[in-house]
């Protein structure tokens, strides 16, 4: 059965900073693309940042220069470092898997076969 678990996620102010994690279970992801998306209230669930298995990453234009995705494959972990956060940045951040060994990053929702619960990341102002 596979199960990712984020956790991290928390009330921070602007400007501030906070690492999300993403640990998996049940399989081993270090041949596989990893994702992260967000979901704001009213809103559709948005691409974030993405990496390969060999570290290559791609971000979405409105959190590239702050948010750093990387990932420790012996602990079946992906991490999402967020610094200078904004309240724009308030959602529900999930990190996402494929089923299938892609060779590339991944950038849509549908590309994902397995989703964690949700971290809850609030950005006061």
């Amino acid at each position: 059965q596979v199960q990712l678990v984020e956790s991290g996620g928390g009330l921070v102010q602007a400007g501030g900073s906070l690492r999300l994690s993403c640990a998996a279970s049940g399989r081993t992801f270090s041949s596989y693309t990893m994702g992260w998306f967000r979901q704001a209230p009213g809103k559709e669930r948005e691409f974030v940042a993405t990496i390969t298995w060999n570290g290559n990453t791609y971000y979405a234009d409105s959190v590239k220069g702050r948010f750093t995705v990387s990932r420790d494959n012996a602990k079946n972990t992906v991490y999402l470092q967020m610094n200078s956060l904004k309240p724009e940045d308030t959602a529900v951040y999930y990190c996402a898997a494929p089923n299938v060994q892609y060779t590339g990053v991944l950038v849509t929702t549908t590309q994902y076969d397995y989703w964690g619960q949700g971290t809850q990341v609030t950005v006061s102002s």
